[in-house]
């Protein structure tokens, strides 16, 4: 097992997200039937539950939904990056995406702040782009 808690372990099914993401482009499901986009990735459609689901680029903006600052984490490498701020973002293709803010001051955020997809080790985060 890993001693890191930030990255879930790529299985057979998601290696394209995380394929994806540690070249810089952030991945989202698309349904063929129904034609919502979703997040987390998924097998099915959550909406309809047809398997007509492709992976798409996502355009990388997002908007604020909501958002916490963490200032206690003892999970690796969590603790080392106190305080960090957890966040929800609204994906502009329409699915929410739990994430963290970065490179933005924590008193300057906003819900509804616009905000870019960046990349750390592989892993989405936002920022101000």
């Amino acid at each position: 097992m890993s001693a890191r808690y930030d990255v879930p372990e790529a299985d057979a099914f998601t290696r394209a997200y995380w394929d994806a993401a540690a070249e810089g482009r952030l991945l989202i499901r698309r349904c063929g039937a129904c034609g919502r986009a979703h997040h987390y990735p998924r097998e099915f459609c959550p909406y309809c539950w047809s398997e007509d689901v492709t992976w798409e680029t996502a355009s990388g903006r997002a908007t604020l939904y909501t958002w916490s600052v963490v200032h206690r984490n003892d999970l690796p490498p969590f603790g080392e990056r106190t305080p960090y701020v957890a966040a929800v973002v609204d994906l502009a293709e329409g699915p929410r995406m739990a994430t963290e803010v970065v490179g933005v001051r924590a008193e300057d955020l906003r819900a509804g702040t616009e905000l870019w997809v960046a990349f750390r080790e592989g892993v989405p985060v936002f920022g101000r782009g």
